[in-house]
């Protein structure tokens, strides 16, 4: 099982929404000094998510994102403001080790047959954002279905993996909900990485022993309520 520290970028710093709100913002610095320290603290991973590409600037941090993927060499799982095709493409070919699709993938799901098809799965990670059962859309503003039809069509469209954001325990660091995971999992074979609520070590230890593949860790890491040691021992 993986362990994913989160580096979100909103206007060039990194920083930590809770429940996805803009106003919520807690700067911690550059992306890139994070990304280091999680890398030196034994992480081999990272989960960029370009915010402001998610509020509507599909271009802004480009070159930011791009120094992140040089300087640290690690598999990095990109999402936000990826609208497109074109978009997703742009960001394979300069090395993301796979594209998070989200509401694109809700918009015009051959998008991840397309791209799974051009860079083989392994390259193309389906989001499914989910409160209370529902899939959440265009900054979780806007529901679109069942979460569990959409995981499942993913699969058949030839996602490679599953992104399972609990959008109800996102950014709260008051633990998982085990239930709607385990749920996921009995309703499909593809790989899951859970964010969300993932605050301990127990909940590492959690997820694990559920069978999911990785696990990010965003505002709990970033408030010293775990550490990438304690996860990363968890999740063996």
């Amino acid at each position: 099982m993986m362990i994913f520290p989160a580096v979100d970028i909103l206007g060039g710093r990194c920083v930590q929404l809770v429940q996805g709100r803009r106003e919520t913002a807690t700067s911690y610095g550059t992306p890139l000094e994070n990304a280091r320290k999680w890398l030196d603290a034994g992480a081999d991973a990272l989960h960029v998510i370009n915010l402001d590409g998610a509020f509507g600037s599909a271009g802004a941090n480009a070159e930011m994102i791009r120094e992140l993927i040089r300087e640290t060499g690690v598999f990095v799982e990109l999402g936000g403001g990826i609208r497109s095709r074109e978009d997703a493409r742009a960001w394979l070919e300069i090395g993301v080790g796979r594209v998070i699709l989200g509401t694109v993938a809700i918009r015009e799901p051959e998008v991840v047959r397309d791209l799974s098809l051009e860079f083989g799965p392994g390259h193309v990670m389906a989001g499914v954002d989910a409160r209370d059962g529902r899939v959440v859309i265009e900054g979780w503003q806007e529901e679109a279905g069942d979460y569990l039809s959409w995981a499942e069509r993913f699969e058949l469209l030839g996602a490679g993996s599953l992104l399972f954001t609990n959008v109800t325990v996102e950014g709260l660091c008051r633990g998982i909900e085990a239930g709607p995971v385990a749920r996921l999992l009995e309703r499909t074979r593809l790989p899951v990485v859970v964010a969300g609520g993932v605050s301990s070590a127990a909940d590492v230890r959690a997820l694990r022993d559920l069978g999911v593949s990785g696990a990010v860790l965003g505002s709990a890491l970033y408030s010293g309520k775990i550490t990438i040691e304690e996860a990363l021992e968890a999740a063996r």
